[in-house]
C-alpha cells in the first residue's frame, strides 16, 4: 500500500463518485477504478459498496477512511516542515482575521520582530475558517482566528476570550446612555453580522450570544466584513456587536457600548498545523504571552 492509493481513496470517499474523484486527482478514471480495486486487494476487504449510487463505503471503508485523512495530514504537515528546515532563510507566514489588528495583533508582531529581526514575517487577513485551509496547504505558519472549529490536523490554543461591545452610531438611543447595555435591549434593532461568508464565522457567534439567552433578533442583515458593517453602524444603518478590540478603529460617527451579558465573548485562538513545533512558532507564542504579561491580561500559558 503507498500513499497514493491513501490519496485516491481519500477523493473517491469525499466525491462519492469516481468520475468526480478522476477529475479532482487529474488522472483517468480507469486508472483510478485500477487504484481502488489494487487497494482492496492489498487489504484483502472491500471498502467500498459494489453497484451503489451514490457511492458508499463499507464499514471498513468507512474506518479507513477516518484514519486515511489524519495520515495524509502528517504527510502534508511533513513535507511543509522540511522544507522550512531546508531554506537558508526563516520566514513566518501569519493569517489573522480583521478584528485582531485593532487588538494586541500588531504589539506582538513588534514584538516578535524586535526579538528575531532574522525572520521575515508576512501577514495575511482572512477568516478562520479561510485560515485552517491556508495551514494545511502550507500557505501560513500560523493563525490568529476566533472559530472553535474541530479538525485533528490543527492545533488550537486558546489564547484569551474577548469582551463583545455594541457599536451604535451617535444619535442612537444608547449613544448617551451610561453603563452597559444587555442583548434583549437590541432585539428590536436592525443587527448587522458579518462576515457573510465562509460559514461558521464571527457571525454565528454573535447570534449564538442571542441564543443562549433565548432571545432572536428580529431583523438580521449579513455584511462581507467589518469595516463596511462600521460604515453602514456609522451611516445609522443599524448596530453591529464587535470584539472590544475594535474599539481601537476610533470612527468618530460609531460609539461603543459595553454588554452586560456573562457570555458575550469572543475567543482568540492561536492554531497550528498538529505535529508543527518550529521555533519560528514557540517564539510567537512566547511574544504573545510578553505582551499579555505587560498589559496585565490574564491567560493561560500553553506550550507546542
Amino acid at each position: 500500500m503507498e500513499l497514493r492509493h491513501l490519496r485516491y481513496f481519500v477523493a473517491v470517499a469525499e466525491e462519492r463518485n469516481f468520475t468526480r474523484a478522476a477529475e479532482r486527482l487529474h488522472i483517468a478514471q480507469p486508472p483510478l477504478s485500477r487504484q481502488m480495486q489494487q487497494l482492496e486487494e492489498t487489504l484483502g476487504v472491500e471498502l467500498i459498496e459494489k453497484g451503489s449510487r451514490p457511492l458508499r463505503l463499507t464499514e471498513a471503508g468507512q474506518f479507513f477512511l477516518a484514519h486515511a485523512r489524519p495520515l495524509l495530514d502528517q504527510v502534508r504537515d511533513l513535507k511543509t516542515m522540511t522544507q522550512r528546515v531546508g531554506k537558508l532563510e526563516r520566514t513566518l507566514s501569519v493569517g489573522f482575521v480583521a478584528s485582531t489588528l485593532y487588538g494586541l495583533l500588531p504589539d506582538i508582531i513588534r514584538r516578535y520582530r524586535e526579538r528575531h529581526s532574522e525572520v521575515e514575517v508576512t501577514l495575511h487577513e482572512m477568516t478562520t475558517i479561510e485560515q485552517l485551509k491556508a495551514l494545511k496547504e502550507g500557505t501560513i505558519d500560523v493563525g490568529f482566528g476566533r472559530l472553535k472549529s474541530e479538525d485533528p490536523s490543527i492545533r488550537r490554543i486558546l489564547l484569551r476570550e474577548e469582551r463583545m461591545v455594541v457599536a451604535v452610531w451617535p444619535g442612537h438611543r444608547l449613544a448617551e446612555r451610561e453603563g452597559s447595555v444587555r442583548l434583549m435591549e437590541l432585539i428590536n434593532e436592525p443587527l448587522l453580522v458579518y462576515p457573510k461568508a465562509p460559514r461558521p464565522s464571527f457571525a454565528d457567534q454573535v447570534l449564538a450570544a442571542f441564543n443562549e439567552a433565548n432571545l432572536t433578533p428580529d431583523h438580521v442583515t449579513e455584511v462581507r466584513e467589518l469595516q463596511i458593517a462600521m460604515g453602514l453602524v456609522a451611516a445609522g444603518q443599524g448596530i453591529a456587536i464587535v470584539p472590544e478590540s475594535v474599539q481601537g478603529m476610533h470612527h468618530r460617527h460609531v460609539v461603543y457600548r459595553a454588554l452586560e451579558d456573562k457570555h458575550a465573548f469572543s475567543p482568540i485562538l492561536f492554531s497550528v498545523r498538529h505535529m508543527d513545533r518550529s521555533p519560528e512558532l514557540q517564539n510567537m507564542l512566547a511574544a504573545v504571552y510578553s505582551v499579555y504579561d505587560d498589559m496585565g491580561i490574564p491567560y493561560v500559558k500553553e506550550t507546542l
